[in-house]
């Protein structure tokens, strides 16, 4: 008897130590290789070029930084918003578009902190496209039509011009015959020039991406509207990440804009030219314009 309730002794030490020992075990420090930070974005384009094009980039920020960054790619920006918002957070980091971004905002999930500059500028417009043989003239003549667009919650390839079908009369989610998504805006393009579907709609101009696959695209596929300007996309923070941290990455990108090997870096990611410090407020005008068109992040 004594003997059974030594063992129960031991083994209640072994219990107690146990908790002690987990409770002392701290978590790897964050952007260790244990515990990388991670940055969640979309393929806006062929996912290998992106991923390629991101995983440069997190190497010129270890470079910089000695932070470590692992890119996580998800099909659809409701997949990053989902890993910014996970408690915790899966994603610490994403480059969410325009309207997506506006979403993960609204829950509470991201915080702006840099917008991409493409040619220039730090907005951009979308387009709607159809085949030049295919006798539509106008966004108008989209009744009844099937629809290729990359991503529900992208701004230039569904939001705007959902905006721009309503504007027409034309009701997107009862009066299109069919709405395909289809996965990026090279694939949106590339739907409309198959024949998959009888429009499209993209980033002013996803269509010199397939240009090498396709090599009269541009006279093929025809524009037939483009969107009021766009905030461009960029880098985003899960609010709560550590602000020295952040102030580290967000130098580096900076600085790696400024670079050869950044800038190609940068190119094949996303097709950013250069990286520009804005807050939340860049983007107070382009709410005000969905707010007049009756559209509402909440919403989605």
């Amino acid at each position: 008897m004594r003997k059974t309730h030594l063992s129960y002794l031991v083994l209640a030490f072994l219990a107690i130590g146990a908790l002690l020992l987990g409770a002392c075990a701290k978590e790897p420090e964050l952007g260790t290789e244990e515990n990388p930070i991670v940055w969640a974005v979309v393929p806006s384009g062929e996912t290998e070029r992106v991923v390629a094009g991101f995983e440069s980039v997190a190497d010129l920020i270890f470079k910089e930084t000695g932070l470590v960054i692992d890119a996580m790619v998800a099909t659809e920006y409701a997949g990053v918003i989902e890993a910014m918002c996970s408690d915790p957070a899966k994603a610490q980091i994403g480059s969410l578009a325009t309207f997506a971004y506006l979403v993960a905002n609204e829950k509470g999930c991201a915080e702006a902190a840099l917008v991409s500059e493409r040619y220039g500028s730090t907005t951009y417009n979308g387009q709607i496209f159809v085949r030049a043989d295919s006798g539509i003239e106008s966004v108008a003549d989209l009744a009844g039509k099937t629809f290729c667009r990359p991503d529900p919650l992208s701004t230039s390839g569904w939001i705007a011009p959902s905006i721009a079908l309503r504007g027409a009369g034309i009701d997107p989610d009862t009066d299109l015959a069919e709405i395909v998504d289809a996965g990026s805006h090279d694939a949106s393009v590339a739907g409309v020039y198959n024949g998959d579907c009888d429009a499209g709609a993209s980033y002013v101009d996803a269509r010199s991406r397939i240009e090498e696959d396709y090599p009269d695209v541009m006279d093929v596929i025809k524009v037939i509207g483009v969107s009021a300007d766009i905030p461009n996309d960029g880098v985003q923070f899960v609010p709560g990440f550590d602000e020295e941290m952040k102030a580290q990455i967000v130098a580096a990108l900076l600085a790696i804009a400024e670079t050869e090997a950044g800038q190609e870096a940068l190119d094949t990611a996303y097709q950013w030219a250069a990286l520009v410090e804005l807050d939340d407020t860049y983007y107070d005008p382009f709410r005000q314009v969905l707010d007049a068109a009756g559209v509402s992040a909440g919403d989605f």
